[in-house]
């Protein structure tokens, strides 16, 4: 009985990482900007294909998406600005993004040398493109966050069936599991002074937001509401968090075209409210840091589901 739970959760964690479409949906993607003061959301890049996780460039300039295993740049009128050098890295999931300084890009690859399932590694290499650096031994390892110092880099990770949070050195070298608790760990994210990592946990049965010290230590929860929420995003005056919040439980997964809304939380108060309306989307949404550097504006990718035109 052991083992076939475990391969259901395996089934599970596959579909959230590697989102299928049947071959009768059209996927129609927005990507979309928010102010957090006003609301008011402005779609830059509306197209009839799916591209998912928008990073803020660190100049403000610029947002970076993936779609079918390449890495785009798009400015903030919507302009297509090239695809980034990824070098063989033409597998990239949607668990991407640059360090606080802006020189270095961080990115999961779907390393098709070491299996053809559950297979990211996690590599860098210089913002503008160029060569690769593999930092993972380990697979499969999802990255989620940098250290504002530059020095290390924290990740989601299965290792012996089991779904932790774990650090290493931005040079490669030991990896450091900082998470122990039954359940899936994931959506880990450094605060701005690197004080604490945010993650999401299904630790309690319910998928929530939680804070813990950068060293693993003093694992607190910090939602406690109806919904399934993921990847808490801090704010770079770390006055802020965003999350994603599935309106239906989605008990320890994340799929792809489901109702969803984005949430803002006070972190001098820790209230909650909304900042969107109810909208499709899910997996691809917001997996990744994606504020605007003066902490105003939020980048993140809404859908539509039709069927395929015959």
């Amino acid at each position: 009985m052991m083992e076939i739970k475990k391969l259901r959760e395996i089934a599970i964690l596959l579909f959230c990482f590697f989102p299928t479409f049947s071959q009768a949906q059209q996927i129609e993607s927005s990507l979309e900007i928010i102010d957090i003061s006003t609301k008011k959301r402005k779609i830059i890049l509306e197209e009839t294909r799916h591209f998912e996780a928008p990073n803020w460039s660190r100049d403000g300039k610029f947002l970076l998406i993936n779609s079918l295993g390449k890495l785009e740049k798009i400015s903030l009128k919507g302009k297509k600005l090239g695809i980034v050098n990824t070098g063989f890295a033409n597998s990239c999931n949607n668990d991407h993004g640059y360090s606080f300084d802006g020189k270095l890009l961080i990115i999961s690859h779907n390393d098709t040398t070491v299996g053809k399932q559950l297979n990211s590694r996690i590599f860098t290499l210089p913002a503008q493109g160029g060569t690769l650096k593999l930092i993972t031994m380990g697979f499969p390892s999802y990255w989620h966050g940098i250290s504002p110092d530059g020095k290390m880099l924290i990740y989601c990770a299965m290792r012996n069936n089991a779904w932790d949070i774990y650090s290493i050195p931005v040079e490669g070298g030991e990896e450091t599991r900082l998470t122990t608790a039954e359940g899936l760990d994931d959506g880990c994210e450094y605060s701005p002074d690197g004080q604490y990592i945010y993650f999401n946990s299904f630790r309690t049965g319910k998928m929530q937001i939680w804070r813990m010290k950068a060293d693993g230590s003093e694992q607190i929860q910090l939602t406690f509401d109806e919904y399934s929420n993921w990847f808490p995003h801090l704010s770079p005056n770390g006055k802020w968090l965003v999350y994603i919040a599935y309106q239906q439980d989605q008990k320890g997964s994340h799929p792809f075209g489901k109702e969803v809304k984005l949430r803002l939380m006070n972190l001098e108060t820790m209230q909650t409210s909304d900042l969107t309306d109810v909208f499709c989307g899910g997996q691809g949404s917001i997996n990744v840091p994606s504020w605007s550097p003066d902490s105003k504006k939020l980048a993140f990718v809404s859908y539509k589901i039709q069927p395929s035109k015959k």
